[in-house]
């Protein structure tokens, strides 16, 4: 099975600028970016509740718990909010107005009790790639590109390996992804 492909902050543009022409763009836009801006599983994103997210009083928290039951490995971990994704999470959140904090934070249209699966939510983010013409691009696209841009930023492994939630560096090397320029560069430096 091919790997998710990295995007490029252009890439990331054209997607964000084709969800802004459709329905739903705050919700879309926030889950892509969960992804992308904090790495998170798609089947994490899926299972956000509002009591995940935001505080009581509606603000969106620094820092969102997952518990094991939410996790790929059943291991709960912490993923840290930046400024720019409690931005777009909170624009999202007071746009939607939380009826019930145990709802799912990204309802689907169906109604607001109702969250998505991992599949449904993989399926949105394959029409909204497909929509913006990004080929190869999938519901893991984010997470790789997360841990890829961080790596190239000089984040050391053993912090993107906490970030990532992996148990080991060897799953999180796997993800990180070198371009052709990159390694043209390295070899320059000899």
């Amino acid at each position: 099975m091919a790997q998710a492909k990295t995007l490029s902050a252009t890439d990331i543009d054209q997607v964000l600028n084709y969800i802004n022409t459709r329905k739903y763009a705050a919700r879309n836009r926030s889950m892509m970016l969960l992804t992308h801006w904090a790495g998170l599983r798609i089947g994490e994103v899926a299972c956000l509740r509002w009591s995940d997210v935001t505080n009581s009083d509606g603000q969106v928290k620094d820092e969102i718990r997952l518990l094991p039951d939410m996790t790929k490995g059943r291991h709960a971990r912490t993923v840290f909010v930046s400024a720019k994704l409690k931005a777009e999470l909170q624009a999202y959140a007071d746009q939607a107005k939380c009826i019930e904090r145990s709802y799912p934070f990204f309802a689907s249209q169906k109604s607001v009790k109702a969250g998505f699966s991992a599949n449904s939510l993989s399926q949105t983010f394959a029409l909204l790639y497909e929509g913006a013409g990004l080929e190869g691009a999938s519901s893991h696209s984010g997470r790789r590109t997360f841990l890829t841009n961080l790596a190239n930023k000089g984040t050391a492994i053993h912090l993107l390996k906490t970030l990532a939630g992996h148990r080991s560096i060897q799953t999180t090397a796997t993800y990180l992804y070198s371009s052709p320029s990159q390694l043209r560069a390295v070899v320059e430096l000899v």
